[in-house]
């Protein structure tokens, strides 16, 4: 020992004169038993020992020197066993004696040293992304495909090869750390799973076509009650479709149907165009129709109310006198009648018979339309012409 040589007695700790310390027991009072170590003589011993270990022998060191280095050692050893510290990305789980005791917030903060306290620090603001589909993360197909995931049946018994990529972050960093075992892996299990299922239930056509984004929002709301079933502390912020096309060997005759499809869109479009403009006329022209035969019915309905009602008066007027009313239609009859005709008068006195004219009316009211004209109905010949049977 290296004590042995430096004892007093003669004697080493083992010959039971030193002790460990290199001094001989002393004995007061014949009691017998070791009395305490000189305390001046250890710190002699580790001030040794300390400059031969520093550099230069560490000749004349000031005790308060040794004390300074001193502190400064036990500071750096508190620093490295006592405290951690958190990332602004990430949050500390602290375990004590392996069973979760707190959560730590980015900074410097205090602990236990292992084994008495365990600390772990996920990145709780990252977001992590998982790829199904194919090897590798590039959005633009770059990776090498997997076929046992790609490949997915149709509700419409179809195969279609779909390509995707989950982005998740942690949500609960002790459930994360504590409920799953392979959080990643779940994550990509689950996510193919709820694919497959959406997948399933729908057809292939919307799939390459306009739902897309439907699908994308049902497969990450499946995702994420799956994830809370399992307590696994994730949270899935996007899912993203990378591809989505029939499988290789038919892709030339899907690309064919698309583009037959295109067509009919195209052609339906052109006739409901057509027949956006085509209508409308049709429906003005109709209205039309209709608007003409409603006046004309109209018009006839009131010119055959106004003859009703015309007759229905002269009904009652005749009922009142019908002698006067009937001399009166008679009248009227006639002044119609000769109203347009031409008009002889026959004079029978005498014995004459031949018909001579009286008066041409219709040619005098021509010739003097305003000159007041009479006639007499007898032989009285103040006309200027007489019968023949009085000449």
């Amino acid at each position: 020992m290296p004590w042995d040589n430096q004892s007093s007695g003669g004697g080493g700790w083992k010959s039971g004169g030193g002790g460990p310390w290199g001094q001989p027991p002393r004995n007061s009072g014949g009691g017998g038993g070791p009395n305490p170590p000189d305390l001046e003589e250890l710190l002699r011993r580790s001030q040794d020992r300390l400059k031969s270990v520093l550099p230069g022998g560490g000749r004349k060191m000031n005790p308060f020197t040794l004390i300074a280095i001193l502190t400064v050692a036990a500071a750096l050893i508190a620093y490295n066993f006592f405290t951690f510290r958190v990332q602004p990305d990430e949050l500390g789980v602290v375990l004590l004696f392996g069973k979760y005791d707190r959560q730590a917030n980015p900074g410097l903060n205090f602990r236990l040293p292992y084994p008495i306290e365990t600390v772990y620090t996920p990145q709780v603001t990252r977001v992590n992304r998982v790829t199904i589909g194919q090897s590798g993360e590039g959005t633009g197909g770059n990776g090498r495909d997997i076929p046992e995931e790609s490949l997915m049946l149709t509700g419409d018994e179809n195969i279609v090869d779909i390509n995707f990529s989950v982005f998740w972050k942690i949500s609960n960093a002790r459930d994360y750390l504590f409920n799953m075992q392979d959080p990643e892996g779940s994550v990509k299990a689950a996510a193919e799973s709820a694919m497959r299922e959406v997948v399933g239930r729908s057809n292939i056509q919307p799939l390459l076509t306009q739902a897309r984004q439907i699908t994308e929002s049902d497969v990450q709301e499946l995702i994420q009650t799956t994830m809370d079933e399992y307590a696994a502390g994730v949270d899935i912020t996007q899912v993203q479709l990378l591809k989505v096309d029939p499988p290789s060997e038919v892709i030339a005759a899907f690309r064919d149907v698309q583009a037959a499809r295109a067509d009919q869109e195209r052609l339906q479009n052109e006739a409901q165009t057509y027949a956006n403009r085509v209508i409308p006329e049709a429906r003005g022209q109709a209205s039309q129709v209709t608007e003409a035969a409603i006046g004309y019915r109209d018009r006839i309905t009131n010119e055959a109310q106004g003859q009703a009602d015309r007759f229905t008066q002269v009904y009652d007027s005749y009922r009142a006198a019908p002698d006067i009313t009937r001399q009166r239609m008679y009248i009227e009859t006639i002044e119609g009648i000769f109203s347009k005709t031409s008009k002889v008068i026959i004079d029978e006195r005498g014995g004459s018979t031949g018909v001579i004219p009286y008066l041409p009316l219709d040619q005098l009211q021509q010739r003097a339309p305003s000159a007041p004209t009479t006639s007499s109905g007898g032989g009285g010949g103040g006309s200027g012409v007489t019968g023949g049977g009085g000449g």
